[in-house]
């Protein structure tokens, strides 16, 4: 029997407390490794957490966008189960084929001249100006004498012995028109007799197919209504009338030109130097590549059309190929009074200090806001999140609508007087409530700090309209115009060139200042082809929506009502304001 001293088994006993100690310390060791991950699992998961309900809020924001304002749209889920059982229908229905034998022929390839090459066979492409006599259309005959041989016929010097008749194409309501224009010749009565043709109409498109009613009517179903080009060309084809989608492209691009240079020049520098407030946006617009020798496909490039509405005067459309400060500079050049914009970058340019060293720094405007901008940002937060806070903010911003509607009629100091005493207390309560309610949000991501920021950074912006009954609570005028595009846009797909986007601005100018005064914007257009050939260079102010009833007062309705021939033009009954000097 083996015998233990007190030594031995006291050593034993602190070895295994020592054990004991090291598994206890590996132990706790374990234990606060644990609790740091359960701790950073906590974390994660309440970002992940918060991650997903900002998808939920986003995902609710995309649902009420696409269907509360089209509730009867198609289930796209349901298409797609409905697709995948077609497609594997086909997929079998294919297997059960039997393959083709060796060698088999392959399908005939399509010999329409239409196809890739043509071949030899493809019909000869018709040369020359094409002949409209044989076109089945009303006729308008107009008659061209020349004034001087007229007195020779009255005389008894010269006779008139035929006319020389061509042939365009006019529109009025009900259809085409075939216009025949028949310039008188004449054949002295003397010894040596000489033949004369009365001259040539003026005319703005002079080699063109079409009247002035017919280029009116292209530009109108175009810009106006939105068609797109193979639309109209087919319509023309069901009535027998040979005008293809390529000729009336360069008809919209010579038209835009002449009046952009001459008409919305005019009015432009009328209102940069006149105008009290001006209202503008932008959208976008995709421009078709240039065609390269590679021959390879390449996507649209985006330009920009920008909207400018110069008080109760003036709309115009502006085609930029990029949306920068520079470009928003270059268009405003030289204005110094409002200019009413949402919160867009680009726009800051034109608020900042002109510097005294620069000539024309394209700065010194004064910033309206929009009140409409932040609504829309309070409404989105209450759809999303369905926040009580955000609903409160609906409210409030709805009474400060309510009352801008019981004076909308009244004269602009009355409205001021009004703004000043009811809205500019309730919208500096307004601002106090935000910033209150943005400290409660300040750490959190989502729509309602998004909306409460931008209140408050534009505040002194969105107070501006009651510094002025002239000046308007939104900017929603801009967005109305800007629909003239958005409409459009989904027909035509794309704009042509840079080109093309500069012409068809100056020829929604003039459509959108037309709408803006009440005009008939065919109607405008006619009668401007018309009478712009004719018009002195120095006077295309007077040619403007805003000036054009007067302007029609004074000519010839006889004249005017002719497609072609002599106008008399009347004197100016004030010096237009483009004559104007500049004044500091």
């Amino acid at each position: 029997m083996v015998s233990t001293t007190p030594e031995t088994s006291t050593d034993a006993l602190l070895a295994r407390v020592a054990r004991l100690e090291v598994a206890l310390s590996a132990e706790r060791a374990a234990r606060e490794a644990s609790e740091a991950l359960a701790t950073k699992l906590g974390k994660d998961v309440e970002i992940l957490r918060a991650s997903h309900e900002r998808l939920r809020q986003e995902l609710e924001m995309l649902r009420h966008r696409i269907f509360v304002a089209k509730a009867e749209r198609i289930d796209s889920k349901q298409l797609e189960l409905e697709f995948a059982s077609k497609l594997a229908a086909l997929d079998e229905l294919a297997r059960q084929i039997p393959l083709p034998p060796a060698g088999a022929d392959a399908p005939p390839a399509s010999s329409s001249p239409a196809g890739n090459g043509g071949g030899a066979d493809a019909a000869k492409k018709p040369t020359g100006r094409r002949d409209l006599r044989g076109l089945k259309l009303p006729e308008i005959r107009i008659e061209i004498t020349d004034p001087v041989l007229e007195k020779l016929v009255e005389e008894g010097k010269a006779a008139r012995v035929d006319f020389e008749e061509s042939c365009k194409l006019g529109w009025q309501r009900g259809g085409q028109r075939k216009v025949i224009i028949a310039r008188a010749k004449y054949k002295t009565l003397d010894d040596d007799p000489m033949f004369e043709t009365a001259a040539v109409p003026a005319e703005l498109l002079p080699r063109a197919l079409a009247a002035p009613s017919m280029l009116a009517h292209v530009v109108h179903e175009k810009f106006g209504r939105g068609l797109p080009q193979y639309r109209i060309e087919a319509g023309f084809r069901r009535d027998g009338v040979p005008i293809d989608r390529g000729t009336m492209s360069r008809w919209l691009e010579e038209l835009g030109g002449a009046v952009g240079a001459t008409i919305v020049e005019a009015a432009r520098r009328e209102a940069m130097a006149t105008a009290f407030c001006i209202s503008t946006d932008a959208t976008g617009i995709a421009i078709q590549p240039e065609r390269t020798s590679e021959k390879k496909r390449q996507a649209c490039r985006r330009g920009h059309f920008f909207v400018q509405i110069a008080d109760r005067d003036h709309v115009f459309f502006e085609y930029t190929p990029k949306e920068t400060s520079a470009a928003v500079a270059e268009m405003f050049a030289g204005f110094k009074g409002y200019v009413q914009a949402d919160a867009k970058s680009v726009f800051d340019i034109l608020f900042r200090p002109a510097p005294a060293d620069v000539e024309d720094p394209g700065g010194g405007a004064t910033e309206v806001g929009c009140l409409a901008h932040a609504r829309r940002k309070f409404w989105e937060a209450a759809m999303a999140t369905k926040s009580p806070v955000a609903r409160e903010a609906l409210y409030r911003i709805r009474r400060l609508y309510d009352r801008e509607a019981t004076w909308r009629d009244k004269p602009p100091d009355e409205i001021a007087r009004l703004r000043n005493h009811w809205s500019r207390p309730e919208l500096d309560a307004f601002f106090a409530w935000a910033v209150v309610e943005h400290e409660a949000v300040r750490g959190q991501r989502g729509w309602l700090r998004t909306a409460f920021g931008y209140v408050l950074r534009q505040k002194e912006a969105l107070m501006r309209f009651l510094d002025d009954g002239r000046l308007n609570i939104d900017n929603t005028a801009s967005e109305r115009e800007l629909r003239q595009i958005a409409v459009g846009r989904k027909a035509w797909l794309f704009v042509g060139s840079d080109d093309h986007a500069s012409s068809a601005a100056s020829l929604l100018s003039l459509i959108a200042s037309a709408r803006l005064h009440r005009l008939d914007p065919e109607e405008y257009l006619r009668d401007v082809f018309r009478v712009l050939p004719h018009w002195p260079k120095d006077r295309h102010l007077e040619l403007a929506p805003k000036y054009w009833l007067a302007t029609r007062a004074r000519l010839d309705p006889r004249q005017l009502a002719a497609e072609f021939g002599p106008l008399e033009i009347p004197e100016p009954i004030a010096p237009p304001a483009e004559q104007k000097p500049a004044t500091d």
